[in-house]
């Protein structure tokens, strides 16, 4: 069975940082495309980063573009994302989320398998 748990979310002030957490386990982590969502009050969901686990492409929505990173750690199943210079407008609900195949990241949507979340909230 497929499980992503995610951690790491909290209160932090407007440029402040956070990192997330997503350890993966129930499938062949190389084989799959990791990606990191999130989801506002009132707003659709948004793709914010995804990763190829295979060979670490990546993927990056504009609006996060320059201050997040995504970053795996294949050795234990876990993928990263760290957020730098944070704005009130990121503040949502995160979730971590995978597909089979790793050349999905390029597209950080329509995921199949997903985490229960993880509240990050941006103080202005």
């Amino acid at each position: 069975e497929v499980q992503l748990v995610e951690s790491g979310g909290g209160l932090v002030q407007a440029g402040g940082s956070l990192r997330l957490s997503c350890a993966a386990s129930g499938f062949t982590f190389d084989d799959y495309a990791i990606g990191w969502f999130r989801q506002a009050p009132g707003k659709e969901r948004e793709g914010v980063s995804c990763i190829d686990s295979s060979d670490g492409s990546t993927f990056y929505a504009d609006s996060v573009r320059g201050r997040f990173t995504i970053s795996s750690d294949n050795a234990n199943n876990t993928v990263y994302l760290q957020m730098k210079s944070l704005k009130p407008e990121d503040t949502a609900v995160y979730y971590c989320a995978a597909r089979y195949g790793g050349s999905y990241y390029a597209y950080c949507s329509e995921y199949d398998h997903w985490g229960q979340g993880t509240q990050v909230t941006v103080s202005s």
